[in-house]
């Protein structure tokens, strides 16, 4: 019987103070997981010593790819990620960041359930990252129903389980590089009625470094999105008729 291919997706931007506790922590599930399953981190063109740590880690921890590209932004790099991992022959994507925000062990609930649905997401519950944070994601919820219609429950978790026959139809439908890639693929598994689940799960702060995204920043990408979504509607709603 085959088993189960899982890479673990981890974008990572200038991440040298956190980069070896997250892999350390996640590494472990590709070795419980059977089958050829990978720890991909890809460096996002970082400037600090995050590539070269990955590299050094390599040699210690054999299912550890480490990856290095030019700077896309979040969205462009797990995409990034997503296809790496569909050509490598995965059966199934999860996605995390690199800073160490999520917990390994809530992992295997979705682990447990993946077949039984298309995308897993979690539900950052009694979240510890800011209250502009938390603020950018209820502000968020109501622009996605105000443009596709639909109550995303939280649309841009970096903690999302997918299975790759679901998963490759819909990367047609997200530009290249595209910053909210992961917002637009859970709209896209919401408008084509696709077996979601959401689950709640634990969302400390950043475990250590700076984090790229200030109030201002948050801002700017607000604008853009709500320029990006008038553009994409179209698409979405159209692919989701077919």
């Amino acid at each position: 019987m085959k088993q189960d291919k899982l890479f673990i997706v981890v974008p990572a931007y200038n991440e040298e103070e956190n980069i070896e506790t997250v892999v350390k922590d996640w590494y472990p599930i590709t070795e419980k997981v059977q089958g050829g399953s990978e720890l991909l981190v890809i460096s996002d063109g970082s400037k600090d010593q995050t590539f070269a740590i990955l590299k050094k880690l390599e040699l210690k921890y054999p299912n550890l790819t480490a990856v290095e590209k030019k700077n896309s932004g979040h969205g462009g790099t797990v995409l990034y990620g997503y296809q790496y991992a569909i050509d490598h022959g995965a059966d199934f994507i999860f996605q995390t960041d690199s800073d160490g925000q999520t917990l390994p062990e809530e992992f295997w609930s979705m682990w447990e359930k993946r077949n039984e649905f298309d995308i897993q997401i979690g539900k950052r519950s009694g979240r510890q990252d800011g209250f502009s944070r938390v603020l950018v994601t209820k502000v968020l919820k109501l622009v996605l129903f105000l443009f596709f219609g639909k109550w995303v429950e939280d649309a841009n978790t970096p903690f999302r389980l997918m299975k790759r026959e679901t998963l490759i139809p819909l990367l047609d439908n997200v530009p290249t590089d595209y910053n909210l890639s992961n917002v637009l693929l859970t709209v896209l598994y919401e408008k084509n009625n696709k077996k979601i689940r959401y689950q709640k799960i634990t969302f400390k702060p950043r475990q250590g470094g700076v984090n790229s995204i200030n109030l201002r920043n948050i801002t700017k990408i607000g604008w853009q999105a709500i320029k990006d979504f008038s553009m994409l509607r179209k698409n979405v709603i159209r692919h989701s008729e077919v």
